[in-house]
């Protein structure tokens, strides 16, 4: 199993991405995921400045993907679209049908990002068709649909990735509630979300922390957390373990991961040294749970 790093969903400055991916290339992580997926109104950073990106990790024998937005609306995401599509070196983690379509119209393989609806093993046999290479497993199923999905009627012969550490991404949306927080619209939201480097905490009328805005995005309030069925995972044939990051402390713990695997030291009584990066943790959706639930 490898360890890969998931696109990181906020809007942060420029220097803090490249900062942060500067981290990354010298690290011991596989696979880095890049780009812009949740609003395209986040500029802070240009395609060429992605495409600069992905070539100095790619320079430090990273394994680099390129992803695709999950929501598209505009006629200018796109175009935005097919200059991921034709960048000619990385491949594609495709988010939308879209990115779907002209991939196989490019004759290029792709990754099945999370955000595709996948339910189902004669939907990814499909796109396996179209030129799927590895299947990012939506975040709300479960392990027992995983296993019965990748091994019936066959085994299947794709790839697979399961997030396993990090803010769990619930829901798109065409309307931005972090803009409609601070009394904005969506067409002149100020990037205000750049203010909010791990989104906004929303709670319940009890105190209980329940979501967390991000831009169009919603995640969940609770850090998911699956690093003690790792083992389980690979028994399973599951190929990448992805983190999600949130801060410079996710990129530590996904270097730490890589580490302890490639030295196999990761048992089911593996304990993260970085359990403080977020106390409030979750995994039910793993076991076929309510998703806040920590079984």
């Amino acid at each position: 199993m490898k360890i890969s790093l998931a696109p990181v969903s906020y809007c942060w400055d420029k220097t803090s991405i490249e900062d942060f991916y500067q981290q990354a290339a010298n690290s011991q992580i596989d696979t880095v995921y890049l780009g812009e997926t949740v609003c395209s109104r986040r500029r802070l950073l240009k395609f060429k400045d992605y495409l600069e990106l992905a070539h100095m990790l790619k320079s430090h024998g990273k394994n680099v993907v390129l992803s695709t937005m999950a929501l598209i609306e505009a006629q200018s995401e796109l175009a935005e679209l097919k200059k991921h599509i034709d960048n000619g070196e990385f491949s594609i983690e495709a988010n939308d049908m879209a990115a779907v379509q002209l991939a196989r119209q490019a004759n290029i393989p792709f990754i099945c990002g999370p955000t595709i609806n996948n339910y189902n093993r004669a939907s990814l046999d499909i796109l396996q068709t179209m030129g799927m290479k590895r299947f990012v497993m939506p975040y709300e199923l479960s392990k027992a649909w995983l296993e019965s999905v990748i091994s019936e009627p066959t085994k299947a012969s794709f790839e697979v990735e399961v997030m396993g550490h990090g803010y769990i991404p619930l829901a798109h949306s065409a309307r931005c509630f972090t803009a409609k927080h601070f009394g904005l619209n969506k067409d002149n939201c100020e990037t205000i979300c750049q203010q909010h480097p791990k989104g906004i905490l929303a709670q319940t009328q009890e105190q209980q922390a329940l979501l967390r805005l991000n831009g169009v995005q919603t995640q969940s309030a609770a850090n998911i957390d699956l690093t003690q069925e790792i083992i389980s995972m690979q028994q399973m044939g599951v190929d990448y373990f992805r983190v999600s990051p949130s801060s410079l402390a996710c990129l530590d713990l996904a270097n730490e991961l890589t580490n302890a695997l490639s030295h196999d030291v990761v048992d089911d009584k593996y304990e993260l040294p970085f359990s403080h990066i977020n106390n409030q943790q979750c995994n039910g959706y793993w076991f076929g749970q309510a998703g806040l639930a920590q079984v």
